[in-house]
């Protein structure tokens, strides 16, 4: 099986077009508006026109297939942009204050575009669901995708996002976890004032926060197997108002990362656990709050089998390269693969010659080269895993 990029010179024009007017006019979580619009437009202008509003400001696309009773295959493209203030340059910043598309998500909104105009040309076997998904930036997105049940019966779904880590042209499509589970906590410990010339007459909380952060690193570092990664990071201390003066509380925010379920509870388990021992060495007392956030982003042997295969039939075998780390970085595309088979790529977005350049940080740009592979291969992956051998 072999598929061409398959683009048209109005396709590239096209799809550039909408990449930049994106880009250009970015917009947070659960505020897409003019986003959905600007995408449900280009759709029905491509002749796409089974397209409906989901999930408050996100859209779905069905592209048919050619048999009626093959598995219908799922495609995501994430739309939101980031509280950030851009400083690439690019003819086509930002025209925001503050906001910005600094994790690629214009990219990705635009091949998942992409993809359904080659799939209306080229169908797979099944219809192919083209989910254009808000507020992932937030982690909540695809929990409502879920909801709307749009998504029920679907055989595999497959996503995936630039990474300029990896050269155009590379494409990451492995099995297991590729990203991790994001939980944040909150503490406040609470003790007693004093001045801060008479100690003695304080139960000091910045005392026992101080010793609380360096007693949370030794959860990876003695509790977590050496074999699994984890992260606890406290990111956020808050504590007193002026030198001489002890205060009553000291607050502390930070994130927890795991791979497995298993290393996420307890490293969960193990927070709680050191804080409430920490505080009553100090004689004070503690509160922690923990917000659950995604889970593990781990691809399914299937589905990375089918994700691999697509990019062999569209880039050739050297372009398939490991993912090489452990990313801890968290993705709610995790939700999705709970619930359906499938597979979350990695799409290489370095320019010849280009630097590494963060996500999530006012210079971040995907090379643009990056968009029309995206769309090709995800378009490949609806095709595999709906394709009779693939059962």
């Amino acid at each position: 099986m072999t598929a061409p990029l398959g683009f048209t010179a109005d396709d590239h024009r096209l799809l550039t077009e909408l990449r930049r007017d994106l880009h250009r006019h970015p917009e947070l979580s659960w505020n897409e508006t003019r986003t959905q619009e600007r995408l449900e437009r280009v759709l029905r202008y491509s002749g796409i026109i089974d397209v409906r509003r989901i999930a408050r400001t996100g859209l779905v696309a069905r592209i048919r297939g050619r048999d009626a009773g093959a598995p219908v295959i799922a495609l995501r493209g994430d739309i939101d942009a980031l509280p950030i203030t851009e400083a690439t340059g690019l003819d086509f910043s930002s025209a925001t204050d503050g906001v910005m598309h600094a994790c690629g998500h214009d990219v990705h909104a635009s091949w998942a575009v992409g993809a359904a105009l080659l799939l209306s040309r080229a169908p797979a076997a099944g219809d192919v669901l083209v989910v254009l998904q808000p507020a992932e930036e937030v982690g909540e997105g695809a929990r409502e995708v879920l909801a709307s049940g749009v998504l029920d019966g679907v055989r595999a779904i497959f996503g995936a996002h630039v990474d300029r880590r990896f050269a155009v042209g590379e494409v990451v499509a492995q099995a297991g976890p590729v990203a991790a589970s994001v939980d944040t906590f909150h503490i406040v410990l609470t003790g007693e004032g004093a001045h801060g010339a008479r100690p003695q007459e304080a139960r000091d909380p910045i005392v026992g926060a101080a010793e609380l952060i360096g007693s949370l690193q030794t959860i990876v570092s003695r509790r977590l197997d050496p074999a699994l990664p984890g992260v606890v990071t406290v990111g956020v201390i808050h504590a007193g108002s002026a030198s001489n003066i002890i205060p009553e509380s000291a607050e502390l925010m930070g994130t927890i990362r795991a791979t497995t379920a298993v290393s996420r509870a307890l490293l969960v388990g193990e927070l709680q656990r050191i804080t409430h021992a920490v505080a009553g060495t100090h004689g004070l007392t503690a509160e922690v709050l923990i917000s659950d956030g995604t889970p593990a982003v781990v691809n399914s042997p299937d589905g990375a089998a089918w994700a691999a295969q697509a990019v062999r039939d569209v880039l050739g075998e050297r372009a398939l390269v490991p993912l090489g780390t452990t990313n801890m970085g968290g993705e709610d595309f995790a939700f999705y693969l709970e619930k359906i088979p499938g597979c979350f790529l990695r799409v290489g977005a370095r320019e010849a010659g280009g630097e590494h350049r963060a996500a999530h940080t006012p210079r971040f740009y995907p090379a643009e080269d990056a968009l029309f592979i995206g769309a090709s291969v995800l378009a490949q992956c609806a095709r595999v895993a709906g394709s009779p051998s693939s059962v």
